[in-house]
């Protein structure tokens, strides 16, 4: 069995590395956003690739809120809460197989 938790706790890890990664994607375009990019520059551009099918959902569910865009924070805390509790619960669980 601890083959399998070795398994789930490497999961968990890349899981934890990725939402680490998405989180600073989703800063780096909230502050960029603030300066108005250049639309056709290739990071700009990347950076809207990567964030935006995480974004476009939240903003479609938040109202209108005079024209600040909520969605990077309330896609962040979702972060943070996968980060709590997924990541920890996985580690958790696999070490409990070992």
């Amino acid at each position: 069995m601890f083959v399998l938790g070795n398994f789930i706790i490497a999961i968990a890890q890349i899981i934890g590395a990725i939402s680490t990664i998405l989180t600073w994607i989703i800063i780096i375009r909230a502050l960029i956003s603030w300066v108005n990019p250049d639309p056709y520059n290739s990071i700009v551009q990347f950076l809207y690739r990567v964030t935006e099918p995480i974004l476009m959902p939240i903003r479609r569910i938040l109202p209108a809120m005079g024209g600040f865009d909520l969605s990077p924070i309330v896609a962040l805390v979702g972060i943070m809460f996968i980060r709590s509790f997924l990541v920890r619960t996985l580690i958790e669980f696999g070490m409990r197989l070992k």
